[in-house]
């Protein structure tokens, strides 16, 4: 008769083939930063979400991705008609076509970001109701479809550069460093507004509302030196001010910005994101209840 099983063996016999893992949920501290380990942990959710957004952005399009380069085409063209020609404003020694187009490149980046990072939540409610996973990836990975979309425009730019004979110089080289910036300010700003439109939808009506008033009072389609000394001060201290003048520096060799709009641009942005990202922290637990 064989002998009876020794107590290592029977325990040995009934482990799982593979060992189990545990979640440990904690509450969150008192800022509520997100897990970034998390993050890490669920970055194919991130990179499917953004190949999804950019596939379907030009899928079943007529104009497909010639849309992406007519829109600030068109724009920078009108602007020039209007400002150039009709009010008769000054750009400098550049072309005010691709003074206005180098705007259009930075406002629309920024927009981009601030209006896709503000509907994604809703926007994929579904998924957002079903599964779980960090919900900040979420805004995250819209912003793929807006960095394709700025350096499909952002090549023709270079082109016309070389067709008006324009070398901005060494500070071309501080271009990635302004778009990083951007994108940091139109996030935060984004995220912050994605969690307040889950819980009011009114957000998604007034948001372009103040981006369109945003646009016009911001140097996008004109020169800063073409506004009044007594309403100066207004557009200095706004953000959008700052982060024009840098590109237009960096692309088109325009005049150096001052300094310390560059400094605080620097610190703005990401304290912008930053906040952004704890207004969207503290509210994500009661998405799915509004959703």
């Amino acid at each position: 008769m064989d002998a009876a099983p020794s107590t290592a063996q029977h325990a040995a016999q009934h482990q799982p083939a593979h060992p189990v893992e545990r979640t440990v949920i904690t509450p969150p501290g008192r800022l509520n930063l997100p897990a970034w380990r998390a993050l890490w942990g669920a970055r194919e959710v991130a990179v499917r979400l953004a190949q999804r957004d950019i596939i379907v952005r030009y899928r079943q399009t007529f104009f497909g991705i010639t849309w992406v380069i007519a829109q600030p085409l068109v724009s920078a063209g009108i602007f020039t008609i209007v400002f150039g020609q009709i009010a008769d404003m000054s750009s400098g020694a550049t072309p005010y076509f691709l003074f206005s187009l180098a705007g259009m490149l930075a406002w629309n980046l920024f927009n981009g970001s601030l209006g896709r990072a503000s509907s994604s939540m809703v926007g994929n409610q579904a998924l957002v109701q079903k599964v779980f996973f960090p919900r900040l990836l979420v805004p995250v990975s819209s912003l793929a479809s807006v960095v394709v979309d700025f350096l499909v425009a952002l090549v023709l730019a270079v082109a016309l550069l070389f067709v008006y004979g324009i070398n901005p110089g060494w500070p071309v080289l501080l271009l990635p460093v302004w778009v990083l910036l951007i994108l940091l300010v139109g996030t935060g700003l984004g995220l912050a507004a994605a969690a307040y439109m889950v819980k009011y939808r009114d957000v998604q009506y007034v948001l372009p509302w103040l981006t369109q008033i945003l646009l016009y009072a911001s140097p996008v389609a004109y020169a800063l030196s073409e506004v009044p000394q007594g309403l100066r001060w207004l557009f200095d201290i706004n953000p959008v001010t700052w982060f024009l003048e840098a590109f237009r520096w960096s692309l088109l060799g325009t005049d150096t910005p001052v300094t310390w709009q560059v400094v605080a641009l620097a610190v703005a942005a990401p304290l912008i994101f930053l906040a952004g990202t704890l207004v969207f922290q503290k509210n994500e637990r009661e998405f799915a209840d509004y959703i």
